[in-house]
């Protein structure tokens, strides 16, 4: 399983956002490996966006934004979720794509644990911190690269344009006129279709 390389990394938001859909998102610990295949994303850039963490500026919270591509920028929302995002385009340009959902491959007993037996398969990766929780992503991992780490994303199957669908972002309050989510259509861990 080859990470992606930073070339990959190198693509504007919006591309990414779309070309990051099945892809495989691997988490190694230890022993034990956490995948899932990406099957909704949203972009998000500091120009021309006021839903981004970075429209404003940096900041201690963003600074991952402005860093290197190929690294993962984790935040804390609401008080008790976190979101885990892509770092895209070039140093210094403040662009990422938050993992919105992702369809189980491997670990499934683990992924169960983490977010508890009473959840049916679909809801426990179907959205950005069920995600997260699934794959016990925190801000622990915020930062670190996805080009040689225990967490990578490799590549996946090419999913072919009549199967994406490009929508409106959700979840936000400002910003959600621009069409910058995408998600594998009727796949069912996709949040919201």
């Amino acid at each position: 399983m080859q990470p992606l390389s930073r070339k990959f990394y190198l693509q504007r938001a919006v591309e990414a956002a779309r070309n990051l859909l099945g892809k495989t998102f691997v988490r190694r610990d230890g022993r034990k490996v956490l995948a899932v295949k990406i099957v909704e994303t949203e972009a998000y850039h500091e120009n021309g966006d006021p839903s981004c963490h970075a429209y404003k500026g940096k900041t201690k919270r963003n600074e991952v934004m402005f860093g290197a591509p190929g690294h993962l920028y984790v935040y804390f929302t609401y008080g008790m979720h976190y979101c885990m995002n892509v770092v895209v385009e070039e140093e210094n340009t403040a662009a990422a794509v938050l993992i919105r959902a992702g369809e189980i491959i491997e670990g499934i007993d683990i992924i169960k644990t983490n977010r508890g037996e009473r959840h049916k398969l679909k809801d426990l990766t179907n959205g950005p911190a069920k995600l997260c929780e699934a794959l016990n992503i925190t801000t622990k991992e915020n930062g670190i690269t996805l080009l040689k780490s225990d967490i990578v994303i490799t590549n996946g199957p090419v999913i072919s344009d009549d199967d994406v669908v490009q929508t409106t972002r959700i979840g936000i309050s400002e910003g959600r006129d621009l069409p910058w989510r995408f998600y594998i259509k009727d796949n069912e861990f996709v949040s919201k279709k």
